[in-house]
């Protein structure tokens, strides 16, 4: 499951969950969040993912993946 992150105007929000609402709990799980908070400080949240990232970072080059080689 994909996590993403929206900004939506007060003057839509209740038309917005009502949409969201048609979708089932296995499809769409809405996490409440009153205030925005930035992409760094959701991923420091995450357990392991601070550690995941130091350690990614002591990689060697030599072990990482040009960009033709990637799968998008």
């Amino acid at each position: 499951m994909q996590t993403i992150t929206l900004k939506i105007d007060d003057s839509i929000n209740e038309k917005f969950c009502w949409l969201l609402n048609h979708f089932s709990k296995n499809e769409i799980k809405i996490l409440e969040q009153y205030e925005y908070i930035s992409d760094d400080d959701y991923l420091r949240k995450i357990d392991g993912m601070v550690q995941s990232i130091k350690e990614a970072r002591n990689e060697p080059i030599k072990n990482g993946v040009t960009l033709d080689k990637l799968e998008w």
